[in-house]
């Protein structure tokens, strides 16, 4: 046998076996999901529900709060309710320390609990203390074992903003140390990035707002209030978290948005 028939000859064997692979080996005609089953209760035909729940001892956090509500009631058919975490300090404690009135947002009870993970996005607004979160937002996390344990929180979308007494005052690692606890519900972080555009690269006037979320200065004792551009950047967070979260759930965006 010629050294171009023994070619031709190993050639078509090659070929009778992949055709014979091919037609006895199965082929998914789709790759397989995984699914969760609390990850996206709304149906597509609604608009995605998102809870926004904070923490305000001198308002500052609320006014963002109410900011990045009226960003992503801005997106079409989206549902936002805006809750406040329960106080753990006394009456007494809180007038030494000057704190704002509460306001008229209604509290997020523990026996409210249940009712999270019908929400497909939540969006939390968290003052800092000592560069992590308040006492009052960690009773809150503590209090969602139930829901940790069920896997309740799984799939859903979480984004984050804070408010500093002063620049270095932790702008960054109260977001970074609040993912810890999404984590462990395996909950997806949505950051913003550098998305609001040029005002983030503005160095010419002091302004909040961070890749995790938005952010404003209160100043150590509390007198400064968020800024045009902070408040902006707010509006901006929950019209950018909210058409996310309509995307990803199945609902249409506009992506020029996001």
């Amino acid at each position: 046998m010629s050294r171009f028939s023994f070619r031709k000859s190993f050639v078509s064997l090659s070929l009778l076996h992949t055709r014979a692979s091919a037609t006895t080996l199965p082929v998914p005609s789709t790759a397989p999901v995984p699914s969760y089953p609390h990850a996206c209760l709304s149906s597509p035909a609604m608009g995605p529900k998102i809870a926004i729940i904070y923490y305000s001892m001198y308002g500052h956090i609320r006014e963002m709060a109410h900011k990045v509500a009226e960003g992503a009631r801005s997106v079409a058919g989206a549902s936002v309710d805006i809750f406040q975490v329960p106080e753990t300090l006394p009456k007494e404690v809180l007038e030494k320390m000057h704190a704002a009135d509460k306001g008229s947002d209604p509290v997020f009870t523990h026996d409210m609990m249940s009712t999270l993970p019908s929400y497909d996005g939540i969006l939390f607004g968290i003052p800092t203390r000592y560069g992590m979160m308040s006492a009052q937002m960690k009773a809150f996390f503590d209090g969602t074992g139930g829901l940790w344990t069920s896997g309740a929180l799984v799939g859903k979308y979480a984004g984050i903003f804070v408010s500093t007494g002063t620049m270095q005052g932790g702008q960054e690692t109260t977001a970074l140390t609040t993912v810890t606890q999404l984590a462990h519900h395996g909950m997806i972080f949505v950051p913003c990035g550098y998305s609001f555009g040029a005002k983030m690269f503005d160095v010419s006037t002091v302004h909040g707002g961070t890749p995790y979320g938005a952010s404003t200065f209160a100043g150590p004792d509390g007198s400064r209030r968020p800024s045009e551009v902070e408040l902006e950047y707010a509006a901006h967070q929950g019209k950018h978290f909210t058409n996310i979260v309509k995307k990803a759930t199945g609902h249409a965006a506009d992506i020029s948005t996001i």
